[in-house]
């Protein structure tokens, strides 16, 4: 089986890279969405608080310094294990949407990674440069 193509559009809520998807030869300039489901959670007021809190924490850190998503899950959600676990996809969709805005890296083992194909557990970083 081959990968599907994929276009430089990145989805505007989950973050991740917009794949073809069988589109044949209709334009692909401009799609917002990956799919049905992140286009009717477009206008979700959580995600700006994720995106809100990953900036912030990664603020207090030194320079280089890195955060897991769990942190910030557990910053916006308090302690209870249930209620930041449900948080962990939308802090990973809200990371990287800042990645495709190019304010934070993703790395995993210390290097940066595709931040839309990363399947291991990962750290988030301030972009450098």
């Amino acid at each position: 089986m081959t990968a599907e193509p994929m276009t430089d559009d990145v989805c505007a809520v989950c973050g991740h890279r917009i794949g073809w998807r069988g589109l044949g030869t209709l334009h692909h300039d401009g799609l917002l969405y990956c799919s049905r489901d992140c286009y009717r959670r477009r206008g979700d007021r959580r995600a700006v608080a994720l995106e809100r809190a990953i900036l912030g924490l990664l603020a207090e850190q030194r320079p280089g310094g890195s955060i897991c998503p769990s942190e910030v899950a557990r910053s916006v959600a308090g302690e209870d294990e249930e209620e930041w676990g449900a948080l962990m996809e939308p802090v990973r969709e809200a990371a990287r949407r800042l990645v495709a805005d190019g304010r934070v890296e993703v790395t995993h083992h210390g290097e940066v990674t595709d931040a839309s194909s990363v399947r291991a557990p990962f750290r988030l970083r301030a972009a450098s440069g």
